[in-house]
Formats: C-alpha cells, structure tokens, sequence
C-alpha cells in the first residue's frame, strides 16, 4: 500500500493523523536526530522534512539522518525543485492554487516531475492553500502570493473544490510558518463540509485543544512544526498525538 493511503487508513482508524514538520534550517545533527526518534515514540503518523528557505546545503544530509533514525514515513514538503531526495518515502506535489503565480501553479512541477519519477518517490498531488496569518510569513515571501482572507470562507470552499475536481488527492489549508494564529476552526469545518478529498491543516497550531478542534471540525491530518523550535515543547509531542487521535482518546 502507498504512503498516502497508509496515512488515510490510519487516520480513520485513529480519528486523525499526526504529521511534524521538521525545518532542515532550524535543527541538525546530534539534536535532530535526538528529536527524530523523539517524534517516532510519541504517536506521530509521520514526519515532513522541509521548508519555504533553506540556508544551507544540507538538506540532502537532513534527509539521510531522518531516513536513518525514522520509523515513521519520510515525507517530503518542498519549498523548491532542489528539496527532492531518494531518501524520502513521498513527495507533496505542490500546488498554490490560492495565488496567481503561474511558477508555483504549474511552473516547477514541470521540472519536478522527472525528477520524481526517476527517483521512485511517491508524489502525493495537494492543492496548498495559504491563508492570512495576522504577519508576513515566509512562504507568502517567497511565493509572492497573496494569501485568501479567513473571513470569506466561501473563498476557501470555492478554491479547495476547483482542487478536488482537477483531481487533486488533498488539499493543504496553510497559515504559514511562525502565524500569529492559526485557521479558524469554522473555515476548516466549511471546507471540508463542501470537498469529498482529505485536509491538512497546519501553521500557528500551538495548542493539543487547536488541534483537536481542527480534527473536529473535519480536517484530516494535522501539522505542527515551530512549537518544538523551543525544546521545552518537545513534551507535548504525546498530548498533540493524542488530541488528534480523537478515536483513542475519547
């Protein structure tokens, strides 16, 4: 069975699945991998390696290093062509289908595309959907797109639909790295009431009870990766699980 199937099946199964997102930029050697097997014995799904910049060169030693330490799928969530891997389980094929730039429309996954293929990564197509976050995030820096506005959900709804029906497997409803806050509970239940594909819900999560109510509202797959920039919310890795593993804990 593929990646992406696997983590569907079990987020049925559990109610929601865990995915930690782990920045190639903001931890590295002794200490990711310390983290890495932290994160695979706390109750997470899977882990995504990746960011919207990377200010080195190491993200294929990254890689290795989760692939190495990891008992959980290795997924990638690139912020360029440059962030793909052998080492990697899967591949989120991007799309930011809530801008207008062409290049990350449709523009690199043209270059990508063989890139994967000759790799042997399974590419998981996703709809990225970035939001309004109360600051300038990095990714809507780097994309040089606007973000859809929280208030209009219907915007959302419109969006992630178009998504759904260019057969897009996921859509991926984005608050940014580092948000002041994260999406609204309401906006998340109002997409995934209007789709039939899962959703991904992450940026400015910071809290087990946000998690939870995003599970509640519908979402599928849950991502936090900036809490655990500060070592001290490594502890939380259980309690996260297990909010979004509502059916094991209710």
């Amino acid at each position: 069975m593929k990646v992406f199937e696997n983590l569907k099946s079990a987020a049925t199964k559990r109610g929601g699945a865990y995915l930690v997102l782990i920045d190639p930029d903001t931890r590295m050697g002794t200490e990711l991998q310390d983290f890495v097997e932290e994160v695979c014995t706390q109750g997470a799904d899977a882990i995504l390696v990746g960011g919207s910049l990377i200010l080195d060169a190491g993200f294929q030693s990254t890689i290795d290093l989760v692939r190495k330490h990891s008992s959980l799928p290795v997924i990638i969530f690139p912020g360029s062509v440059q962030q793909l891997s052998p080492q990697a389980d899967a591949v989120l094929y991007l799309s930011l289908i809530s801008g207008r730039n062409p290049y990350y429309l449709f523009g690199e996954h043209v270059i990508a595309a063989p890139v994967i293929r000759k790799l042997g990564i399974e590419p998981i197509s996703t709809g990225y959907m970035l939001f309004e976050s109360g600051r300038t995030t990095t990714a809507e820096f780097m994309s040089n797109t606007r973000p859809l506005p929280v208030s209009k959900p219907e915007i959302a709804m419109a969006h992630a639909l178009a998504a759904q029906y260019m057969g897009m497997q996921t859509v991926y409803l984005e608050a940014g790295s580092g948000a002041d806050r994260s999406i609204p509970s309401s906006l998340v239940q109002a997409v995934c009431g209007y789709i039939d594909i899962p959703v991904i819900v992450g940026g400015g999560i910071r809290t087990p009870d946000d998690a939870r109510s995003k599970i509640e509202a519908g979402a599928t797959f849950i991502v936090t990766g900036n809490i655990y920039d500060n070592s001290d919310n490594i502890k939380l890795l259980s309690e996260f699980a297990r909010a979004v593993h509502i059916k094991e804990s209710s």
